[in-house]
């Protein structure tokens, strides 16, 4: 099989080198409601239709008044101990999904409205990693019980991981040597864990959970599309990323395609596994681009089988297939993976997405708790999926630059 390792990192479009001016204003002056448009395409994409025409410009201002509005009420979640609100189990992650909402509409520690925010929460976040490298608040239990550290933790190291490479590549202020020292330690847990023996072949090169669950399956889409989110960030900022650790992601993604019906599995469980969903063919196509492979037949198909899903209904009813439909998560994922389609995929996609999440948007900022088992971690959880879904086209966040 050919090598898919992430051969050179992305260029990283910091502040002051090499935005577009509309980038750099949005950047530095985010809060102000001038600047509530995504930054312009650049003169090499101008060819093609570029991924902001697919609002008006009146609606790209709602775009921005309502991610202003999510920010504002999510610094209110903010603890004594810097965390935004969320259960233990579901810390540093929930912290860290808030600061990377910040980040996505170009505001940064230490600066503007939310730095004070932005900065103890940053210091709660390094403050969670364990002696292996882990980054968990919670220390785990030693089997897996739902929802609880043993089953969060390694979305918990993914998420933050992202969030600090994310800050170390954007502020050159915060490339201290406490984030550094941290990613490392948080690269080596996550190599490490890939390494974990299989119980069954076709797992190789995933990850899961920390400690073992009762289906036998040892790796799954979910928690792998994080950890390799984090090893191209890590790339992007100038880390060490092992190529064979990347090159049997990849390969565990590419087995997930589920050529039968044009998306991904969750997992490999089973011969008919059929556990699809929204979020699982967004993680499908992301992870695909994170090593480069923007426009293969698996993404295409899995970007047309999302098109076919009923996206305007908010949260549908909970039942045994929206079950697996977490709607914020599935938004967070679907967007970023649709704008790295581009096309019909992202002009089909955005405007639908957007229009449904300003619609249901509370009186407050926020938005409502996942459906079922995952309203446990609560609103501000679903409040920093739901921005990062929509500021997709700022591309401030170097991870999902395209």
């Amino acid at each position: 099989m050919t090598p898919m390792h992430f051969a050179s990192p992305r260029p990283l479009r910091h502040p002051g080198r090499g935005f577009c001016a509309a980038a750099l204003a949005l950047l530095w002056t985010a809060a102000a409601s001038a600047q509530n448009t995504p930054p312009a395409a650049s003169d090499s994409t101008r060819s093609q239709a570029s991924p902001t025409d697919v609002l008006t410009l009146d609606q790209w201002q709602q775009v921005g008044t309502s991610v202003d509005r999510a920010l504002a009420w999510v610094a209110t979640r903010q603890q004594a101990n810097g965390a935004f609100e969320s259960p233990d189990s579901g810390q540093p992650g929930i912290t860290s999904l808030c600061i990377l909402a910040f980040l996505s509409r170009g505001h940064l520690p230490d600066q503007g409205p939310y730095g004070s925010h932005m900065r103890k929460a940053v210091d709660f976040v390094l403050s969670c990693q364990k002696d292996g490298g882990l980054l968990s608040y919670a220390q785990p239990g030693p089997t897996h019980q739902s929802r609880q550290p043993s089953h969060t933790a390694t979305y918990n190291h993914a998420i933050s991981s992202v969030m600090l490479c994310e800050l170390y590549g954007m502020d050159a202020r915060h490339s201290s040597q406490a984030v550094r020292k941290a990613i490392d330690r948080a690269l080596e847990f996550t190599v490490a864990h890939q390494k974990v023996q299989k119980r069954r072949s076709h797992d190789k090169g995933g990850w899961r959970y920390l400690r073992r669950f009762v289906d036998n399956t040892d790796s799954d889409l979910s928690i792998t599309s994080w950890q390799l989110m984090f090893l191209r960030a890590a790339r992007n900022a100038g880390f060490d990323v092992p190529a064979e650790t990347v090159d049997a992601g990849i390969q565990y993604v590419e087995r997930c395609g589920a050529h039968r019906d044009g998306t991904f599995r969750y997992g490999l469980g089973a011969p008919n596994d059929d556990s699809y969903s929204w979020a699982m063919a967004g993680a499908g196509i992301l992870s695909l681009s994170m090593a480069g492979h923007h426009d293969t037949r698996l993404a295409r198909e899995a970007g047309d089988w999302l098109l076919a899903q009923p996206f305007d209904v908010y949260k549908p009813a909970y039942t045994s297939w929206t079950r697996y439909n977490r709607y914020h998560y599935s938004m967070f994922y679907c967007s970023q993976a649709m704008y790295q389609l581009g096309g019909n995929h992202w002009r089909l996609f955005y405007p639908r997405m957007t229009r449904t999440l300003l619609t249901h948007q509370q009186r407050d900022g926020s938005w409502e708790d996942e459906n079922g088992g995952d309203s446990y971690f609560g609103n501000t959880y679903t409040t920093a999926m739901a921005v990062l879904a929509l500021t997709v086209p700022y591309q401030v966040l170097p991870i999902f630059q395209r």
